[in-house]
């Protein structure tokens, strides 16, 4: 395991997540991003997408403020000597990845949605290999094509007519640009310094991404779509501000800054696991058999993806 030490106000301090697994806290995000996607889709009807994006930023930062105030002032230096790398996460993991999904999920189901995020590790791995440089074998190559015959499987619907026509789904095609996103803010916490990991990055990203997402959402509601004040969504947006929100992404970024972008990549299809489970039970979706072969594709890329080849090296 390894132990992070963060300097703030000139002293060494232990991260008091490096007590907890990173395992655990990969299985506690997926189980939160796997219970948003059903929230989202839930409420697609009474909450305008962008504004529930917007708000669920806006309070996250408010519940934030107290506890990376300081951390975000100390390593001010440090996040004006990388604000470049600093936007681009605010701009992929908070104001975009998000958006997208709950734009695609006004028109998918929460099933297809999160059977889709599944083929998130293969993007990953792909953009690993191109930015950062990482080898690929040729079982990883054959992983890849698999996994993404999964995908294909859910945009047709299980309907070769619909590959030959290319008539997908917006909604699909929306939380499958939520996929590569996401994969490109978990490559770039690779390259994320020591110094600004953990509160200081989560503070800067939440509030430039709430601040990215304000004028789409000023937009939106200038299109006769505002945020409705209700119990509804006045609940949904205080559970998605804090579950999938503040401590999801700081478990996310502090398990892979101790396990790398390829490792933790590979929990992320423990949200479809999740996600799944509670659109049937509680939402009352159900599986069709295209979702089946989507999933079992998915799943043998990722598997083959992660096997060990001859000269006993994992491919992670």
């Amino acid at each position: 395991m390894n132990t992070s030490i963060i300097r703030a106000g000139g002293q060494n301090y232990v991260h008091p997540l490096d007590r907890v697994s990173p395992y655990l806290l990969l299985v506690l995000t997926t189980l939160f991003w796997g219970a948003n996607f059903n929230v989202a889709r839930a409420v697609s009807e009474h909450i305008p997408p962008l504004g529930l994006s917007f708000w669920r930023w806006a309070i996250a930062f408010l519940i934030l403020l107290p506890f990376v105030i300081k951390p975000m002032r100390c390593h001010w230096q440090d996040a004006r000597k990388h604000w470049l790398l600093v936007l681009a996460l605010a701009a992929f993991g908070v104001a975009a990845f998000n958006s997208l999904v709950y734009l695609g999920l006004q028109t998918t189901s929460a099933t297809n949605g999160t059977v889709m995020q599944s083929f998130s590790p293969i993007v990953i791995l792909l953009l690993a290999t191109l930015v950062l440089g990482e080898k690929t074998t040729k079982l990883q190559g054959l992983g890849i094509f698999i996994s993404l015959l999964g995908v294909m499987s859910i945009l047709s619907r299980g309907n070769i007519e619909i590959l030959s026509q290319l008539d997908f789904r917006a909604g699909d095609l929306y939380v499958l640009c939520a996929v590569l996103v996401w994969a490109i803010y978990t490559v770039l916490l690779r390259k994320l310094p020591a110094e600004l990991k953990g509160l200081p990055i989560l503070g800067y990203t939440v509030l430039l991404g709430a601040l990215f997402i304000l004028p789409f959402y000023a937009l939106e509601t200038a299109n006769g779509r505002p945020m409705p004040v209700s119990t509804i969504s006045i609940v949904s947006v205080l559970f998605v501000a804090l579950f999938p929100s503040v401590l999801s992404f700081l478990f996310w970024n502090h398990a892979t800054h101790r396990l790398g972008a390829n490792r933790t990549g590979q929990f992320a299809h423990l949200v479809p696991t999740f996600g799944i489970l509670i659109a049937i039970t509680v939402m009352g979706e159900k599986l069709q058999g295209f979702h089946f072969l989507g999933i079992t594709l998915v799943v043998s890329g990722l598997v083959l993806t992660n096997l060990k080849y001859s000269n006993g090296r994992t491919s992670q």
